[in-house]
């Protein structure tokens, strides 16, 4: 194992975690992305958009599930309130592989409930991790505390 820390080789550690430092830009990147493909799903339950070939009739709990993807999907690209956002639409996803797919067989890839499995387990992690540097929660909560706790000097 001594050339994951050796300091010669292409494939060392050191030049492994140099690439750490992108680390905020890709999370923001990642919920970006991931949140607003979520709020497509949501989107085309409840807007008709983007189009879909053979339109879906819902019931309530359709509904519902299609308010908390369009929602949740916005709250988490934008990092406004990111885990809470997080942990509702995770949640979701948990209850619509049970009730839903996992009526085809146990596991994701038979009963096509491999998108659902993923995004449970995405917002989960982003549940836990938060919005991260490059969300709003960080822009609007960082500046609030901040100005609270530095009390002015006269």
């Amino acid at each position: 194992m001594s050339f994951l820390t050796s300091g010669t080789g292409g494939n060392s550690l050191p030049t492994m975690n140099s690439l750490k430092r992108y680390s905020d830009p890709v999370y923001c990147l990642m919920r970006l992305v991931v949140g607003l493909l979520f709020a497509c799903h949501g989107g085309q339950k409840i807007l008709g958009f983007p189009p879909v070939a053979k339109a879906m009739q819902l019931d309530t709990l359709g509904m519902v599930g299609g308010y908390i993807e369009l929602i949740c999907g916005f709250l988490i690209a934008l990092g406004l309130f990111t885990s809470l956002a997080a942990f509702i639409a995770s949640g979701m996803m948990a209850v619509a592989y049970f009730m839903v797919h996992a009526k085809g067989g146990f596991f994701p890839i038979i009963n096509r409930g491999e998108p659902a499995v993923a995004y449970c387990f995405v917002f989960l992690y982003v549940f836990f991790y938060g919005g991260g540097r490059f969300s709003l929660d960080a822009l609007i909560f960082r500046r609030a505390t901040t100005t609270t706790t530095n009390p002015a000097v006269a």
